[in-house]
């Protein structure tokens, strides 16, 4: 869906996007994380054509957005941070507006804005005007824009913005649904909200591409891999060297008398039980201690920085 090789944008003497690769193929959900001003919107909107890039090239949906942007923008549904509307037209009327310019057939056209209106939640709404929508349903009608056209993929830059807890759900349980079908680039600031989404993670910082892959993979390049933490009522002196000899187990750390962080590859859990049942000490409880995407993106930013 989007390759880009080079990529680069510079204002002035300012380089907000420096020499990006990118290779994002679908279906599914990316994130796309960064600082403030790390430049995932100057980057966005150099993939759909809305910016044009000083140097490099970017091929989206089979086209290259520097020779064909006309063709970009009528296969990618694109949701700025601020979506593109028009205060004195009703949702009904926008909706339809942008169906037309997007190429929607016009015998289809009447029923896919009534499609798309479900999807985010605006079903009897097609008759208010925007100006008078919160920022929460002018975030849904912005995403309806993105959606009208039914594009293979989705660029969306912080799509949860401004939505209350109740809509956020919804919001979100669309996102995953449309990720099952499409190729969709999310960028939030929200890491919970990547974590729960999203398949991989492109981290940016500074303008260029400092990490990208699933959580784990990027956590284990960190060193902040996942890990099993042992808690032991009663632990004799050889423990550690047990736990160390255990196959699959690479590391052991004493946090503190009785507790001790294993790292290891694969599931070395039900290993480690069986060990500490066959020394006699007393078991009393395995935790497994997921990988942080907030500590991938301390470690990633902090290193670039």
């Amino acid at each position: 869906m989007i390759r880009a090789r080079g990529l680069t944008k510079r204002f002035a003497r300012v380089v907000a996007v420096d020499r990006v690769d990118l290779d994002i193929d679908g279906p599914g959900v990316v994130g796309f994380l960064g600082p403030n001003g790390a430049g995932k919107t100057t980057t966005m909107r150099m993939l759909t054509g809305f910016l044009p890039m000083t140097e490099g090239e970017a091929i989206v949906c089979g086209h290259d957005v520097f020779e064909s942007p006309l063709e970009v923008k009528a296969r990618v549904g694109y949701l700025p941070e601020t979506p593109p509307l028009y205060p004195e037209l009703t949702v009904g009327e926008y909706l339809s507006f942008v169906a037309e310019i997007k190429g929607v057939e016009p015998s289809r056209r009447v029923a896919r804005v009534g499609e798309v209106m479900e999807q985010v939640g605006l079903g009897g709404w097609e008759r208010t005007l925007l100006g008078a929508l919160s920022k929460g349903y002018r975030q849904r009608v912005g995403l309806a824009q993105a959606l009208v056209a039914d594009p293979q993929l989705l660029i969306l830059d912080e799509p949860t913005s401004g939505l209350d807890p109740a809509q956020l759900v919804d919001i979100r349980r669309l996102i995953l649904e449309l990720g099952r079908e499409r190729t969709v680039v999310l960028s939030t600031h929200v890491l919970p909200e990547v974590e729960t989404l999203c398949d991989r993670v492109v981290l940016i910082d500074h303008g260029r591409v400092v990490g990208s892959g699933g959580v784990d993979e990027l956590a284990a390049s960190v060193g902040a891999g996942s890990w099993l933490e042992v808690r032991l009522s009663s632990a004799p002196v050889d423990t550690p060297s047990r736990l160390a000899a255990i196959d699959g187990v690479t590391s052991v750390t004493e946090l503190s008398p009785g507790c001790f962080r294993v790292e290891g590859r694969g599931d070395v859990a039900p290993r480690v039980a069986m060990c500490i049942h066959g020394s006699g000490a007393s078991l009393e409880a395995l935790t497994w201690h997921a990988a942080s995407l907030a500590e991938v993106f301390l470690a990633l930013v902090g290193a670039e920085s």
